[in-house]
C-alpha cells in the first residue's frame, strides 16, 4: 500500500519533457538532484547527492545545529568527554523507534559502528565503508544499558563529534541490514523525519512522512528525489513547474528565476573544486609541472565568466569558510603562462598526451563540462597535449577514486567537508592511498604533511589545531597535487509558494521543516 501511494503521488508528472500545465502533486515535495543516488546506506556512499537524501530518512548520535556547523543533540540527549579525551559517553533518548518498528537502543549505536569498523563483525561485508576513516580511532564501543553507550578512542580525536554529525555517522535500522543484508541500500530504515516508500531507478526517490517522528512529524506528506543530471532539463522543469526545488543552479541561469514565482537561494561553504594531479607518473611526479599546471590556468576566468560569479578562485585545500584554520597567508597560483612554459621546461615535458578524467555532473562540481573544456584550452596554450575523457558521475567516481594509476594524468573532483581535519586526512595522507581505503588518487606523499594532520586530529586546543593546519596548507600549496580552482557559494531556486526552506553551510538538505500550502 505505501508504495501505491508513492508512485501515485508521483506518477503524473514524472516526465523529463516540460509541460507549461505541470504541476507537483498538493503536500509533496519535488526536489530536482543532480544524479541518480549510488545507495541509500549513509554508510556506503560519499556523494552529497546521496546525503542529501538520507540526511532526511536517518538521524546521528549529534547533529549540526540548523545554519551552522556547530553540534547539538540528535538522538543521544546529551554525553560527557573524559579529561584525556579518549573516552565519550552518550546518553540516548528513549522511546525512539526505527521505521521497521525495531527499537532504537545502545546495542543499535554498537551494531552501526562495529558493522563498519570490525572486519569480523556479521554484516561488515554489507559495505563498503569508503568514509569509516572518520572512525578510526574508534578502538571499542559499549552498549552499558539501554540508553548508555560508551565511544573508548585510540586517542583524543578532535574532530569526533563533528564526523557523528556527518552522514556516516547516521544509524541504520540492525533489523534490516540483518533482514536486507547487502541489499539494505535499496531497503533502508532509519529513525528520520521521512520514511523510504520507494525507488525507481534513473526516475525518483521517494519517503512519506514519519507520522511517529521523535522531533515532530514533518508538514509534508512525502518527498520524491528525481535525478535530473542535465542542467538545462533541470531548468526546464523547474520554470514549467514540475519541481518545486531545485539545487545546484548552473550559474549563468540564475537569473531566470529573477521573477515573483520563485525564491534563489545562496549560501556559502566548505567547498573546494580541484583537479587531482597523478603524482605518481610522468610529468605530474615533478613537482615543476604540477606547478605549471597551477599557473597555466585561468581559474579568474573560470569563476568570472563560467561560473558568473559565485565562487572565488581557490589558493589550497582549506576552504575560506573554516575561517578559523584558514590560511590567509596564501595567495592563488596567478595566470602566468609564460611561467608555466618555463616550468614544464624545466620538469622535462616533451609534449606528451595527457589524458584528463571530465564528469557530466555531480555534487558540488557546478559546471564540469565548460570548466574541463576551458582548462583544457588554457593547458594546450602551454604546450600541454590534453585528451578529455567524459562519464556520468558515479561511472566517474569508480574509475576515480580506486587511482589514476595507468588510466589518467589528471582528474576533476570536487569536496564539501565538515571539518578542516576531513578533506586533507582522506586526500592527501600517505596512508590514504587507494589501496589503503583512501581518497589519494593522485598519490600524493609528504611526510611532514602526514605528521601535521596526525597532530591536529589529536590537538584538543582549537588554536593550536589552526596553527598546525596553516602550516599544512603552505606545504600543499608549494607542492600543488592539486590545482587549486574554485570555492563556491551553493545555490538552490525553489517555487515561491514554499516556505521553511533553508540552505546550510554543510550542503545537505534539511526538509523536516519545510511546509507547501495549498
Amino acid at each position: 500500500m505505501k508504495k501505491f501511494l508513492a508512485a501515485a503521488f508521483a506518477s503524473a508528472f514524472l516526465t523529463f519533457a516540460p509541460q507549461a500545465q505541470a504541476q507537483t502533486p498538493p503536500n509533496v515535495l519535488v526536489v530536482g538532484q543532480i544524479a541518480e543516488p549510488k545507495s541509500l546506506d549513509p554508510h556506503a556512499v560519499t556523494a552529497v547527492n546521496d546525503f542529501r537524501i538520507l540526511m532526511n530518512v536517518y538521524d546521528g548520535l549529534v547533529r549540526y545545529k540548523d545554519g551552522t556547523l556547530e553540534v547539538e543533540p540528535g538522538l543521544a540527549e546529551s554525553w560527557t568527554i573524559s579529561e584525556d579525551g579518549k573516552t565519550y559517553t552518550f546518553k540516548l533518548r528513549e522511546g525512539v523507534t526505527f521505521h521497521d518498528g525495531s527499537p532504537f537502543n545502545a546495542e543499535a549505536v554498537k551494531f552501526n559502528f562495529d558493522r563498519m569498523l570490525n572486519e569480523e563483525h556479521p554484516y561488515h561485508d554489507t559495505g563498503p565503508f569508503p568514509l569509516s576513516f572518520f572512525f578510526s580511532t574508534v578502538d571499542n564501543v559499549i552498549a552499558e544499558d539501554e540508553t548508555t553507550v560508551t565511544f573508548e578512542l585510540s586517542a583524543p580525536y578532535a574532530p569526533f563529534l563533528s564526523n557523528l554529525a556527518y552522514p556516516t555517522g547516521l544509524i541504520v535500522s540492525p533489523e534490516a541490514v540483518t533482514q536486507h543484508g547487502k541489499d539494505f541500500g535499496r531497503q533502508p530504515s532509519g529513525t528520520g523525519a521521512y520514511k523510504f516508500a520507494e525507488w525507481e531507478a534513473n526516475a525518483k526517490v521517494v519517503v512519506t512522512r514519519n507520522e511517529d517522528y521523535w522531533d515532530g512529524a514533518p508538514a509534508l506528506e512525502a518527498v520524491v528525489f528525481r535525478p535530473i543530471t542535465d542542467g538545462n532539463t533541470r531548468i526546464a522543469e523547474m520554470l514549467a513547474g514540475g519541481l518545486d526545488v531545485m539545487v545546484e543552479v548552473p550559474p549563468d541561469s540564475l537569473q531566470q528565476f529573477t521573477g515573483d514565482d520563485f525564491k534563489v537561494l545562496e549560501q556559502a561553504g566548505p567547498h573546494v573544486w580541484f583537479l587531482i594531479l597523478n603524482a605518481k607518473e610522468a610529468p605530474f611526479d615533478n613537482k615543476a609541472a604540477r606547478q605549471a599546471a597551477n599557473y597555466a590556468i585561468d581559474k579568474k576566468a573560470l569563476v568570472e565568466n563560467i561560473l558568473q560569479g559565485t565562487a572565488e578562485v581557490a589558493a589550497g585545500p582549506t576552504p575560506p569558510a573554516f575561517a578559523w584554520a584558514h590560511n590567509e597567508g596564501l595567495e592563488p597560483y596567478p595566470h602566468d603562462p609564460e611561467k608555466a612554459k618555463e616550468l614544464l621546461k624545466e620538469a622535462g615535458y616533451d609534449g606528451e598526451e595527457l589524458t584528463f578524467y571530465v564528469t557530466e555532473g555531480g555534487s558540488g562540481m557546478l559546471d564540469p563540462v565548460a570548466m574541463g573544456t576551458a582548462i583544457q584550452a588554457d593547458l594546450q596554450e602551454v604546450g600541454m597535449n590534453v585528451k578529455i575523457e567524459t562519464y556520468e558521475w558515479n561511472t566517474f567516481l569508480g574509475k576515480v577514486n580506486p587511482g589514476l594509476e595507468g588510466k589518467a594524468d589528471m582528474a576533476e573532483m570536487a569536496w564539501m567537508t565538515n571539518d578542516p581535519d576531513t578533506l586533507p586526512f582522506l586526500t592527501l595522507r600517505t596512508d590514504a592511498m587507494p589501496d589503503k581505503g583512501g581518497f589519494n588518487s593522485g598519490y600524493y606523499s609528504n611526510p611532514k604533511v602526514d605528521e601535521l594532520l596526525e597532530k591536529a586530529r589529536e590537538a584538543t586546543d582549537q588554536g593550536e589545531r589552526a596553527e598546525l593546519y596553516k602550516e599544512m596548507q603552505e606545504i600543499v600549496h608549494e607542492d600543488a597535487p592539486w590545482v587549486f580552482v574554485a570555492n563556491w557559494k551553493q545555490n538552490a531556486v525553489t517555487k515561491a509558494s514554499v516556505e521553511g526552506f533553508k540552505l546550510q553551510p554543510s550542503f545537505f538538505l534539511m526538509l523536516q521543516n519545510v511546509k507547501k500550502p495549498q
